[in-house]
């Protein structure tokens, strides 16, 4: 009996059963068991060989030798089936230790199937990302050359716009004089009394004139100009009103900015139309011939051709007149043509509601005059027990001095003082405050005199 059969034999039992325990999953039932019943048998070899060595062992002590060390070992481990003998602890662990090592084999190889696969998933992923990156960098270069296109055909549309203009400006130069032409060339061809005479002896009926395409359409162009100049209040003065609010803190400058604004669009439109009226009856008088009178072929001509109106002087007009307004003032650094787009709806507007009939313009008004309600909504930050107007927000419109749309006007009490108070830093004279006084309100004349008797009356 020599130490390497032990050595020997307990390796190979130890490789039988770790390589059982590998292949367990991998070899059938019968395999498995085939398996087992040969490391049983190769076991019982063993146990075999090491019976008959003890055989052999004892036999040489004699009769007595040996039996304490059968009593205390041998029977012992027969009587509980083998389990509890050292050398059965040292295989246990060391089969226990060889599953551990299995299983952390196991759990390693699957840890790293798992990171290849969310290796593998991330770089499809990355992929993936990549084609969208490029098709998204393939719209825009896309949507950068339509939107370059889409500029040049609006740079061309602005050309043929122009254009377009121009022709108009020159097609109605030519209509005058085709006008002109054809009355003389009928004035030319028309016979003599006597010969008409001989050929007619019957005088010709006289054709009655009919209304022209103005006056036609006068009622439906009424509603639309005065329904626009409502929109006007609603939404262009508004805006107008929030930008003035970034230069200017002051609210009631900001409305007599925009009131002033509307009431000097009126005038310059009320200007523009007349010098326009009188170029065009200029014009069309020297050829005018037919049923229709002067008067309405003018008419009919400048609402035919209202896009004619240079708006953009009348801004201009407006503008400067604002500038020269006392009343009125504004920061340096801006200018008042950043309400330029309230002016040319206004001017618009006003120049449009000339060619009804009759036309359309706005009230009169001035500070510290009367209160009226038919003329006026009272502002909602007003003094609704006050009776004089401190300033106005929005002009009323007339038609032949009726009020088809009411204004807005903040009423407040001491506006007859902050109305004498305006002209005396003005630099007028007592007198000359007094005259204007007088101008806005014959009524109130006394009352702002000092030391009249019904000044203290006053609100």
């Amino acid at each position: 009996m020599g130490r390497e059969f032990q050595v020997g034999v307990r390796r190979r039992l130890e490789m039988d059963v770790m390589g059982c325990m590998e292949e367990d999953e991998i070899n059938s039932c019968d395999q498995n068991l085939n398996r087992c019943c040969e490391i049983i048998e190769l076991n019982s070899e063993i146990q075999g060989q090491l019976f008959t060595i003890l055989n052999e062992t004892s036999r040489e002590g004699g009769h007595y030798a040996g039996v304490e060390t059968i009593k205390t070992r041998l029977l012992p481990w027969l009587g509980t089936c083998f389990s509890c003998a050292t050398s059965g602890r040292l295989f246990e662990t060391n089969l226990s230790l060889a599953q551990d090592s299995i299983e952390k084999d196991r759990q390693l190889r699957e840890l790293a199937s798992n990171q290849t696969f969310q290796l593998q998933e991330l770089q499809e992923e990355l992929t993936s990302t990549r084609l969208q990156l490029d098709h998204v960098q393939q719209d825009l270069k896309t949507s950068r050359a339509q939107e370059k296109d889409a500029l040049r055909k609006l740079d061309r549309l602005n050309d043929y716009e122009q254009q377009i203009q121009i022709l108009r400006d020159e097609i109605s130069i030519l209509d005058a004089q085709k006008s002109v032409l054809q009355s003389r060339l009928a004035r030319s061809r028309s016979p003599s009394p006597r010969h008409s005479e001989s050929k007619s002896p019957t005088p010709l009926p006289l054709r009655s004139c009919s209304p022209g395409r103005a006056r036609r359409t006068n009622a439906s162009r009424r509603a639309c100009l005065v329904a626009r100049f409502g929109d006007i209040y609603a939404q262009e003065r508004l805006d107008a009103e929030t930008l003035l609010r970034t230069y200017i803190s002051d609210m009631e400058m900001v409305q007599r900015i925009i009131y002033i604004a509307a009431v000097e669009s009126f005038h310059a439109a009320k200007m523009a139309y007349r010098q326009f009226k009188i170029r065009v009856r200029e014009t069309l008088s020297l050829g005018h011939s037919g049923p229709e009178s002067l008067e309405d072929t003018v008419l009919d001509y400048i609402v035919r051709h209202e896009d004619l109106y240079d708006v953009q002087g009348s801004v201009n007009e407006v503008i400067r007149s604002m500038n020269i307004n006392p009343k009125i003032s504004f920061p340096p650094e801006i200018d008042f043509i950043v309400i330029s787009t309230l002016i040319r709806e206004l001017c618009r507007v006003a120049f449009s509601m000339q060619t009804l009939v009759p036309p359309l313009d706005i009230a009169f008004g001035t500070d510290g005059e009367l209160f009226s309600e038919t003329k006026y909504h009272r502002s909602f930050d007003s003094d609704f027990t006050a009776a004089l107007v401190a300033y106005h927000v929005w002009p009323a419109l007339m038609e032949n001095d009726v009020v088809i749309v009411k204004g807005e006007a903040v009423t407040k009490r001491g506006a007859l003082k902050r109305f004498v108070k305006l002209f005396s830093r003005s630099g007028l004279t007592e007198a000359e405050v007094e005259a204007e006084a007088a101008a806005v309100a014959p009524v109130l004349f006394y009352l702002i005199i000092p030391g009249k008797s019904k000044q203290e009356d006053v609100e």
